[in-house]
């Protein structure tokens, strides 16, 4: 799976890891907000790595948790979705809107192997800086290099470069992105 190979996601180890991320997920929407120490113990049960000063705000969702890097300063609004069979990882100072996923899984195109029940999953990396609106959905293997901006509602279906702008469906580069004064 981890490879990008074809993957039976009903395999009883993968299910059992689907379930302990429910439940530490379940854990996290629980806990009293102010409760920093709780939440970081759970954060780092559930994620492969958590920088820094990177909060996740409750509801959360997962499908493992283990293939979740998040760099410092992270910021992941309400009710963002990752499905990590393959790595996410989310470079320093990312933003991420409400309602965010990021989909690493997928399935073959032709319907005979995908009634088989055989899945297989891409990576997700998002540069230093990014921001990512509300809704926005990122597809499987897809990068988004540092500093982009998506504009919300946006499916993310190919790599965005450095810098740019994009925004639609599919998301498509709008314009470079502009220096700060």
């Amino acid at each position: 799976m981890l490879r990008g190979d074809p993957y039976d996601a009903s395999d009883p180890e993968l299910v059992a890891a689907r379930f302990e991320a429910r439940r530490l997920t379940a854990r996290l929407s629980a806990l009293d907000p102010g409760d920093g120490d709780g939440r970081e113990s759970v954060l780092r049960t559930l994620l492969g790595s958590i920088g820094p000063g990177s909060w996740i705000e409750a509801p959360f969702f997962c499908d493992y948790g283990a293939q979740v890097r998040l760099g410092a300063r992270v910021f992941v609004n309400m009710s963002c979705i990752f499905l990590d069979a393959a790595p996410i990882a989310l470079g320093d100072d990312v933003q991420l809107g409400p309602g965010v996923q990021l989909l690493t899984s997928d399935h073959p195109r032709d319907a005979s192997e995908r009634a088989a029940g055989l899945e297989f999953a891409r990576p997700i990396t998002i540069g230093a800086r990014a921001w990512l609106g509300g809704g926005v959905i990122v597809l499987p293997g897809v990068t988004i290099g540092e500093d982009a901006l998506i504009g919300a509602g946006s499916v993310v279906t190919r790599s965005v470069a450095a810098g740019v702008v994009a925004a639609g469906n599919p998301c498509r580069p709008v314009a470079a992105k502009q220096d700060s004064a």
